[in-house]
């Protein structure tokens, strides 16, 4: 089968159907893998519902920094005059079924109509948890903003979504923005799929936002592997003001090491990057995997503290939270 999303040059992470690690074994699990998984899980409950402040109506512009998490790993991103969505999700569940799948445990912390007109949108990579077509398309029909994805995702969205603007570029490729903010595609440790037989054929990454003021590396769901990308994203940005990484999601460990990093490899991905402020995001909205829904935020400090770090730098966002610094 050709690539549905795809048809581009071969690269080193690109083999004419679908994309890699170069030099790194593959990640895929199989059917097996998955069963394996079911049959022997030990995930811990969830409440149903998890408290989160909710309701928010944020300002309609910030000439500083402040980030408001919407919820798991949606954020508002308002910086030197521009709002930015990452990864915006509104959907009950996280899944192609309105039945199953899993289901939200807190509602977005602001409503689609509070939000402030939205200048650009980041999308890391095509899962469902990251990707949710029925928002982007109000919010397009609300905010016409720039969207932003790594190779293939603008196919993925295009089939439920025609009408929506898309600019995809491949790692390390960077768009200009607004007010002279910069975003640059960079790699991570994941994969991509939205269907059967589709994993791999659109591309996942990360971003880095550039501008006068500071350095926000977005890193997407990722894994820690050999840690060489972190080490080059900072040999090629310089320390991060601010690092916004993924926490959760990542029991069993033989399951999930090779796609979500867990709180110790986080703080280590912040160390490989010299982050000043990290922010965990990823946890405690959809049950996703094995661990209890608090632990992450728990282990996060924790390792924080395990390292001699500063632990106040190092903060787990619930949905709601804001964040903001004068950088």
């Amino acid at each position: 089968m050709a690539n549905r999303y795809y048809n581009g040059p071969l690269t080193e992470h690109f083999d004419g159907k679908r994309f890699f690690h170069p030099g790194l074994p593959p990640s895929d699990k199989t059917l097996w893998d998955g069963l394996r998984w079911r049959l022997t899980s030990q995930r811990a409950a969830w409440p149903k519902t998890i408290p989160a402040s909710s309701g928010l109506r944020p300002a309609e512009r910030v000439e500083d920094l402040r980030i408001t998490a919407i919820g798991h790993a949606s954020l508002l991103i308002q910086a030197a005059g521009t709002n930015l969505l990452l990864d915006p999700v509104w959907a009950t569940r996280a899944s192609p079924l309105r039945w199953a799948g899993p289901r939200r445990r807190n509602p977005p912390a602001i409503a689609m109509r509070d939000l402030p007109r939205i200048d650009c949108i980041l999308i890391t990579h095509n899962h469902y948890d990251h990707m949710d077509v029925a928002a982007l398309k109000l919010l397009w029909e609300l905010h016409r903003p720039v969207v932003i994805s790594p190779l293939g995702n603008d196919a993925v969205i295009h089939a439920s979504a025609p009408a929506i603007e898309v600019m995809t570029g491949d790692w390390w490729d960077s768009f200009p923005l607004l007010n002279g903010i910069r975003a640059t595609i960079v790699p991570s440790y994941h994969w991509s799929a939205r269907g059967i037989g589709d994993a791999r054929m659109a591309l996942w990454g990360g971003f880095v936002l550039e501008w006068a003021a500071g350095l926000i590396y977005c890193a997407g769901d990722t894994a820690y592997r050999d840690g060489a990308i972190f080490h080059q994203i900072r040999a090629c940005f310089g320390p991060q003001s601010l690092a916004i990484l993924p926490i959760g999601a990542y029991a069993p460990r033989w399951f999930m090491q090779d796609q979500h990093v867990n709180p110790e490899e986080a703080v280590q991905i912040a160390q490989c990057c010299e982050a000043a402020h990290v922010l965990g995001i990823h946890w405690g909205t959809f049950a996703l995997t094995d661990e209890p829904y608090d632990e992450p935020e728990r282990r996060f400090i924790a390792a924080a503290n395990s390292q001699s770090l500063d632990s106040s730098k190092f903060v787990a966002l619930h949905p709601g939270d804001v964040w903001e610094r004068d950088l």
